[in-house]
């Protein structure tokens, strides 16, 4: 699961996902990728069900990227506690992204196996997503 080695604070503040992405928000890698459509927090257990999801489905062949990685932490306080006594203990790590950001990139397999494979990727994921495609991509050519 995807979490950082080493933090500077336990802690984090909840902070707002407004507006849309302003970087991570074009192909940069692979032809094909899927795009947010949505602002919300995506944990590590989600990225790396909607990894295994698309590994599976292109059966090892091609490359793929992981353009987001989860480094807010995120606390949570036990069950049936009162209100106060400060902030709970971390629980996890989340990745928040905002509408355009990409997620996941494919390269090295056809147009219908990418398509296919980032569909049951997105299906793993909170929020909803496009299929994307680079501007300059050539179908007749031969993977």
């Amino acid at each position: 699961m995807l979490q950082p080695k080493k933090t500077k604070f336990r802690r984090a503040q909840k902070g707002r996902m407004k507006g849309i992405a302003q970087r991570g928000n074009q192909l940069a890698f692979g032809s094909f990728g899927i795009k947010t459509l949505e602002s919300k927090w995506i944990t590590g257990r989600q990225i790396e069900a909607a990894r295994i999801a698309v590994t599976r489905y292109m059966q090892r062949q091609g490359q793929i990227w992981i353009r987001i990685f989860p480094d807010k932490p995120i606390t949570k306080k036990p069950a049936e506690v009162r209100m106060g006594k400060g902030k709970g203990a971390p629980e996890g790590f989340v990745a928040p992204v905002t509408p355009g950001r990409i997620i996941i990139e494919v390269e090295g397999v056809p147009y219908d196996i990418a398509k296919e494979a980032l569909r049951l990727a997105a299906q793993k994921l909170p929020v909803t997503t496009k299929f994307i495609v680079r501007r300059d991509y050539d179908p007749t050519q031969n993977v």
